[in-house]
């Protein structure tokens, strides 16, 4: 109920928050998810970030217009929030992500109810006492802490105007079914991708072997931009496939605090590490061959060594984002047949071309089906200045960042006059 001046405001105040309360704020994302602090606190820069981009995007997305009209009246356009969204966010990246659904709903008006990852529940709380020690009422922004239950229940209720959930496809459709009944209900899904990187005319092996490792293996692969799959041009795969072991052997696997800082830490618990070393045994059983074998020093701890498998010649590949450190090979002896890889998925987030030639990436960015194309750039997305999103099973047509202001408010059309004037002169019998 409060003007829009007054709720930007209040959001750049929680930026001011978290700018004082940066280094315990990454401190605990460090610790509750086992990734490295230099990660956690790049994190914690990205939701600060977040504000300004917020900002600018509703500005830009849903800015009031006026129009003229005929006999003096006039076209207005505004936009109105939806009221109570609900937000079920993941472990993986927790607090950017929740920020990233929470701060544009604010902007735009509407109450949050925020169903964090039964993972990461810590720094749940301390991004929403952030918020309330900026000024955000309390009966704006709520918690559910909870596991798959709190978060059905949250889906289920009947008070939740929108829902926006960031999470796996399974997860993603099962929402997707259980709001067929709610079609008033606005539904924004990000469900992740199974990336891909095409590698072909690049002369500098070592550059493109640091892009591939950065975007196969930061956050130990659990990002939904993250490039699980790597499609070469088969004259040069063995080259490449070698600079990229090269590399990958040199990553150090660590805790959040070790010295020196570590490149990756853990996945997110055992059963995750567990589900992994099982999948990457069954690409081997299928025909796969270890480059670089899937390691874990410590079989107590979900802490897991990157691990590079080459699938040319399984053809049965199960089409899902293996979430870990494990980055996939194929090699392709044209360059259609090199795009044909890059889309032998059913999602379409992110979608990556290492090369020198122009018109390539032409027919590379024509060619691919994903809300993110990169080239000569690691797979991960352009930050909060930009949308993101993707196709297919990557989502339902919400993308997030920049265009997040266009699931947070519907336009409303007035046309206004400030003293009625009509007249009818067709149709109507002689009185």
């Amino acid at each position: 109920a409060r003007a829009l001046p007054y709720r930007i405001e209040t959001l750049r105040r929680f930026a001011n928050v978290v700018r004082q309360r940066h280094e315990p704020f990454a401190d605990l994302l460090a610790r509750e998810t086992g990734r490295p602090l230099w990660e956690a606190r790049a994190e914690i820069d990205g939701v600060i970030a977040r504000v300004d981009a917020s900002v600018s995007g509703f500005a830009e997305r849903t800015a009031q217009r006026r129009l003229d009209s005929p006999m003096g009246s006039r076209t207005a356009l505004r936009h109105k929030p939806h009221g109570v969204i609900g937000v079920i966010a993941p472990a993986c990246t927790p607090v950017e992500i929740a920020a990233g659904h929470l701060i544009p709903a604010l902007i735009a008006g509407n109450a949050v109810v925020l169903k964090p990852s039964e993972k990461t529940p810590a720094v749940a709380v301390f991004l929403v006492e952030c918020l309330l020690a900026a000024g955000v009422p309390e009966a704006s922004v709520r918690l559910a802490i909870g596991g798959p239950a709190e978060g059905r229940a949250l889906a289920a209720s009947a008070d939740v105007d929108g829902l926006f959930f960031t999470g796996s496809a399974r997860t993603g459709a099962a929402l997707h079914r259980a709001g067929a009944e709610r079609p008033d209900r606005l539904l924004a899904l990000e469900m992740g991708g199974n990336n891909a990187i095409l590698a072909w005319d690049t002369p500098d092996l070592a550059a493109a072997a640091a892009i591939v490792v950065q975007s196969a293996f930061a956050s130990a692969g659990q990002r939904c931009t993250a490039a699980g799959r790597l499609v070469v041009d088969d004259a040069i795969a063995d080259a490449l496939f070698d600079q990229v072991a090269r590399l990958s052997d040199r990553l150090i696997v660590g805790a959040p605090h070790d010295d020196p800082a570590p490149f990756m830490g853990p996945v997110a618990d055992d059963e995750a590490a567990d589900g992994l070393i099982d999948r990457f045994l069954d690409l081997i059983l299928r025909g796969g061959r270890a480059i670089r074998h899937l390691g874990r020093p410590d079989p107590d701890r979900p802490f897991l060594t990157p691990a590079i498998i080459d699938v040319t010649g399984v053809s049965d590949r199960v089409d899902a984002a293996l979430f870990g450190p494990v980055l996939q090979v194929q090699r392709v002896a044209s360059f259609e047949e090199g795009i044909a890889a890059v889309n032998a998925t059913r999602f379409g987030l992110s979608a990556t071309l290492l090369g020198q030639t122009p018109a390539l990436y032409d027919r590379f960015w024509a060619g691919t089906r994903a809300g993110i194309v990169n080239w000569n750039r690691p797979s991960h997305g352009a930050g909060p200045g930009a949308p993101s999103g993707g196709t297919g099973w990557s989502g339902n047509h919400r993308p997030g960042g920049w265009y997040a202001a266009d699931r947070c408010a519907y336009p409303v059309v007035s046309m206004e006059a400030e003293a009625a004037r009509a007249m009818m002169g067709i149709g109507l019998r002689d009185g």
